[in-house]
């Protein structure tokens, strides 16, 4: 082995123990589960209501919380090797082509707009814009790791975007909850997180904080944000190991008036179907990367049909992508997401109802 190889060969298990703290837990029965159709990669409900399973806590185990849609499985740090180390990605000749793509915002219109807009910043943050108070969703403004590239930098100084009133955090991975970023912000910011980073934000300085349980809500100037399941994990210490706090997805009735779902990072599951029945959304923004390869990454991140699937159980009006361009977390090229749920949203004769954007753009309604 020449010294070159043997430099990456290093780099690659180092990739993979940090990996295992942020990509999907238990991939050995998923390994088994590698033929198509073998079985589901997440626990159907089969009669159970998401809400009763919140009533009753049965998301909350014994100093750690359980995934009630995930089957258990174990075996991650190896097959996080085995899967960096071995495993060949179909999408390896279009690596070399992924863009950098630096990201601008014309902030003025979103100073001066009393309405309502959504801009996607990079990576899986949004800023919300609800008649000049303004949401930030899991802010990541820099690279996570040192190894990691950041394909889309900012082109702005973090300082010069508007105020913003409230950071909502979807969970504590580091491509979502990024202490750099926080850092970044006046500690006069609230933090709404779920259950179990109280502690972790205290720490940074950030005393002005609301945790969720989910299905909790926080009301205020005629804006409801309400934290829902979804089929995820957590970790940020794989010494500590995963799930000492929770995770979720939120649903925001702004006072402007149309409501908009932010999935976080999910797989696909059954209870997409009654968050719809419940919940009139207007937008639906769904986390749609590091969903390759299929066998690893299904038990945590949703792939392009099943993101139409869910889109569809949901019962929104249009639907938008983020977690994409930024990170390459999974096999496909960062910039494969939008390809793929363009000609998966085609297909199901639905392209009109997706939003087109890409990162420094703003949706306004």
């Amino acid at each position: 082995m020449n010294r070159r190889r043997f430099i990456d060969t290093l780099l690659n298990i180092a990739k993979a123990a940090i990996a295992a703290s942020v990509l999907p837990p238990g991939v050995s029965a998923a390994l088994a589960d590698d033929a198509p159709g073998s079985r589901p990669h997440y626990r159907p409900l089969d009669g159970r209501n998401l809400r009763d399973i919140a009533r009753f806590r049965q998301h909350h185990g014994d100093g750690r919380f359980i995934n009630p849609f995930s089957f258990d499985r174990s075996g991650r740090l190896l097959k996080v090797l085995s899967w960096k180390l071995f495993h060949r990605n179909r999408f390896r000749d279009e690596l070399d082509h992924q863009p950098i793509t630096p990201v601008s915002v014309d902030w003025e219109p979103l100073r001066a707009d009393k309405g309502l807009s959504l801009t996607y910043l990079k990576h899986a943050g949004l800023m919300v814009n609800d008649g000049g108070h303004r949401l930030l969703i899991d802010p990541v403004f820099a690279e996570i790791f040192w190894f990691m590239r950041d394909f889309s930098p900012l082109t702005f100084d973090v300082s010069a975007m508007p105020s913003v009133d409230q950071v909502l955090l979807t969970h504590g991975h580091f491509d979502h909850l990024d202490v750099p970023s926080l850092s970044a912000l006046p500690q006069r910011t609230h933090v709404l997180s779920p259950l179990g980073y109280g502690r972790m934000l205290a720490e940074i300085g950030r005393h002005h904080r609301t945790e969720l349980d989910w299905y909790q809500s926080l009301h205020g100037s005629g804006r409801e944000i309400t934290l829902l399941p979804c089929n995820h994990w957590t970790m940020r210490n794989p010494v500590a190991g995963p799930n000492l706090a929770l995770w979720g997805s939120y649903l925001i009735r702004t006072a402007a008036g149309p409501t908009i779902y932010v999935s976080g990072d999910t797989a696909y599951f059954d209870g997409f179907e009654q968050i719809g029945r419940e919940y009139d959304i207007d937008l639906a923004v769904i986390n749609l990367g590091a969903y390759e390869p299929r066998w690893f990454m299904a038990q945590s991140h949703i792939g392009p049909e099943e993101t139409v699937r869910a889109f569809r159980e949901l019962g929104a009006k249009r639907l938008a992508i983020v977690h994409w361009g930024t990170f390459k977390l999974g096999d496909e090229p960062v910039h494969f997401p939008p390809r793929h749920i363009r000609a998966a949203m085609q297909q199901e004769g639905l392209q009109d109802r997706l939003v087109d954007w890409k990162h420094g753009d703003t949706l306004f309604f």
